[in-house]
């Protein structure tokens, strides 16, 4: 069990992603993602295991849900800045968390 103060620690924002890419040098296929939460944050990376369900094509414009105050971590050559947020599908595939209405970009989980 944890407390409140333990889950406000997790920042958790809305974000839309501007741009998307194949990541092939991924051990596992990858797509890279550029992903803006508004003034305060601004355009954070990252790479995600998201090619059964996703195209980078498809990808932009949408929103996601990342957690924004992790440390960045190298993925080979991409440094990955945020930490997008799914959910396994009935076949461990990634399915992404999002807002079901449109919401400001930089939106706070609570």
């Amino acid at each position: 069990m944890i407390d409140f103060d333990d889950f406000l620690k997790v920042d958790i924002r809305t974000g839309t992603v501007t741009d998307a890419q194949p990541f092939p040098e991924a051990r596992k296929p990858a797509i890279k993602l550029w992903v803006d939460f508004g003034g305060e944050i601004g355009v954070r990376k990252t790479s995600a295991q998201l090619t059964h369900h996703y195209t980078p094509d498809a990808l932009i414009g949408q929103q996601v849900c990342a957690v924004v105050n992790f440390p960045p971590r190298q993925i080979g050559k991409f440094m990955s800045e945020i930490l997008v947020l799914g959910m396994p599908d009935q076949n461990g595939e990634v399915v992404l968390i999002a807002p079901d209405k449109k919401v400001p970009d930089g939106g706070r989980l609570f």
